[in-house]
Parts: structure tokens; C-alpha cells; sequence
């Protein structure tokens, strides 16, 4: 495969072309002179320092041509969630922070080589381009979100029906396996929540005004995690006291953002605030119990906690369907236990 390495610096240049070596056909440019020409290149790794005013607009100059090439690896400097938001806005599918391990880059790159469906085959193409196009707005939503700017809900929303076409024609195992593989992090999360959220409200038979509400509110479930360090977010092993009571503030965050903003329904809004309840009224933020939590919320959260419990992360080992799905089985009184019954098909089958 082609790889092209773009660099803000000759040293940057040099370090990512020693860690490729010679098993890849590699060709490179400066930042600033980047033109990114032919069309054969199959993936990018951009190094640049993300704060520098002048490689943001070099990166924007060549955002048409870049977007193009299926596979974008951004190797940045800042450990930040501003940092993390710029680099998917630029166009990023994958994001690595300096110092980066040449074991880990290399072995994303094969994963590019040999993905478990074949790059030309019709759904990973579909669920990778919904993928890209939820991944983007959820970062432009977190980057609204941190400037203080308007959130684009029709993009949302947009990006939202492109997962639930995938989900339909393709299935949600071919989505959770292209979503695990091109993302991390928060982002992953809120990915597989709207494909899980979907595939569940279809197999429920829910009418396509609902799952459309469903879709909707599975992407905006989580942005007021974008008040949320991401040392937090991202930390591996147990959160501490006042790290657990800090990320249970993102509910109602998230609610504070959206409540006053055309086009976000009382239903997206119930599932933002309320995706953490459970029936026996232990939840946060409010507390409800069962008579209050809407139909809506409760496979939003259903969804929600199997997503959280089969995501791959660097730290751990992927958690297998059939053990997650048990610990659904073990929530008693927290779940409504006929859906998650129902649930069973979506979680081990589909």
C-alpha cells in the first residue's frame, strides 16, 4: 500500500519515515508545500504540532484532496480534548499523540492492510463513510461545545440517519467491528451507541419516527462530556471519587447545552439528561424511577451500557458480546427485563 507523510518539520518528517522503514511504499512532503497529488495514496499520517495557526491553515488548504484519501492518521503533540477535537475537524480518522509507539502506529496500518472485509466490499465502504461522517460531526458538536459556538444539529441528525441506512442494509456487526477499528475513545462510544441503539429499535419493530428520535438522541447523549477532561474520560483503571462525581455532571451538562436550541426535541432532550437513570430510582442525575424514564430512554441506556462494556480500548481487551450481554442479565431492577430479553438477539446475533 501507498502511504503519504506530511509533516510541519524536517525532523517530524524523518521520525515517522524511520518508524515505516521500507515494508510501505512511502512518499512525504513539508506541511507547507503540501499539494498531496495522485490519486493512488491509501492512507495519510499528517505529525504537526496542532497549535501553530499556520499548519491548521495549511491542513484546511489541502482539506479537499485530504478527505479523499480513505485512511488519515494524525500524530499531534497536545494530550487535550481541543487538540483531540481539532484533529478530527481537520479530517483525522485516527489520532496518535508524540511520543508515539512504533508498535502501535504499525500495527494500525496493518490493521488498514488487512481489514476482516475486503476495502472494495460494499458495506465496510458504506459503514466507514457513516462512521467518518458520525465521528466528524460528533468532534464539530464537542468543538461548539468547547468554543461556545452553535451547535449543528441538522449535521447531527444527518450523520445520525447515514448510521441508521448502514445498520439497516448491513447489520451491526459489520458496524461495531469498522467503528472498533477506525476509533477510540469517547468518539467510539458514541458511534456504537447510535449503531446498537438503531439495530435494537428496528429489531423492536419501533416505526421509523422513532428510531429516527432513537438515532438522534443516541448522538447527543454524551456532549456534555465535552465539559469533561479528557484525562478523566480516558483514564485507564478505576475513576476516583471525585473523578466518578465529575463525569456524572455530564447529563445535565449536556442538557444545559441543548435545552435552548431550535431543533433539539423534548424526546433528544429526555435522553440526554436521562440516559443514566435506572427503574429502581438509583441513577443519576434526578434520580428517576421506573413510572418516569420513557420507553425511548430505556434502550437508550440498555444500548448505552453494552457499548460502554464492548469497546476497545489500548488498556484492555475487548469484552466478548456474550459476557457483556450477561451483566445486562444481572442488572435486576435497574433494566426493564423484557427488553432486555429483547435485547438478546441484538446483543449475541446481529
Amino acid at each position: 500500500m501507498l502511504i503519504h507523510v506530511v509533516a510541519d518539520t524536517p525532523s517530524r518528517l524523518s521520525a515517522v519515515r524511520g518508524i515505516l522503514g521500507r515494508t510501505f511504499e512511502v512518499t512525504s512532503e513539508l506541511l507547507d508545500a503540501a499539494r498531496l497529488r495522485g490519486n493512488d495514496i491509501e492512507a495519510i499520517i499528517v505529525s504537526a504540532d496542532l497549535r501553530v495557526i499556520d499548519n491548521i491553515a495549511a491542513l484546511k488548504a489541502v482539506s479537499s484532496k485530504l478527505k479523499r484519501i480513505p485512511r488519515r492518521i494524525f500524530i499531534i503533540d497536545q494530550r487535550s480534548r481541543l487538540a483531540t477535537v481539532q484533529g478530527y475537524a481537520l479530517g483525522a480518522t485516527d489520532i496518535f499523540f508524540n511520543p508515539v509507539k512504533p508498535a502501535q502506529l504499525l500495527a494500525r496500518i496493518a490493521d488498514i492492510e488487512a481489514p476482516s472485509i475486503a476495502p472494495d466490499d460494499e458495506p465496510t465502504s458504506t459503514a466507514q463513510k457513516a462512521a467518518s461522517a458520525g465521528a466528524a460531526s460528533i468532534a464539530s458538536m464537542f468543538s461548539a461545545v468547547i468554543n461556545g459556538s452553535a451547535v449543528n444539529v441538522a449535521d447531527a441528525k444527518g450523520a445520525g440517519g447515514r448510521i441508521a441506512d448502514s445498520i439497516a442494509e448491513h447489520g451491526l456487526s459489520d458496524w461495531l467491528t469498522t467503528v472498533r477499528r477506525h476509533h477510540e475513545g469517547t468518539y467510539q462510544h458514541c458511534l456504537l451507541v447510535t449503531g446498537i441503539a438503531v439495530d435494537f429499535g428496528l429489531s423492536l419493530g419501533m416505526s421509523k419516527a422513532d428510531v429516527e428520535r432513537l438515532h438522534s438522541g443516541a448522538m447527543f447523549h454524551d456532549i456534555g462530556k465535552a465539559r469533561i477532561p479528557l484525562a478523566i474520560l480516558d483514564k485507564p483503571g478505576r475513576l476516583d471519587e471525585a473523578e466518578r462525581t465529575l463525569i456524572e455532571t455530564h447529563p445535565a451538562a449536556g442538557y444545559e447545552v441543548l435545552k435552548s436550541i431550535p431543533g433539539i426535541s423534548a424526546e433528544i432532550l429526555d435522553a440526554v439528561r436521562h440516559h443514566h437513570e435506572y427503574l429502581d430510582g438509583s441513577g443519576y442525575p434526578d434520580g428517576l424511577c421506573a413510572e418516569s424514564i420513557s420507553d425511548i430512554v430505556r434502550v437508550l441506556t440498555i444500548s448505552d451500557i453494552f457499548a460502554a462494556l464492548i469497546e476497545r480500548r489500548a488498556y484492555k481487551p475487548t469484552m466478548p458480546r456474550e459476557t457483556a450481554y450477561e451483566i445486562l442479565l444481572d442488572m435486576k431492577g435497574k433494566l426493564e427485563r423484557p427488553l432486555v430479553v429483547a435485547f438478546r438477539d441484538v446483543a449475541l446475533s446481529r
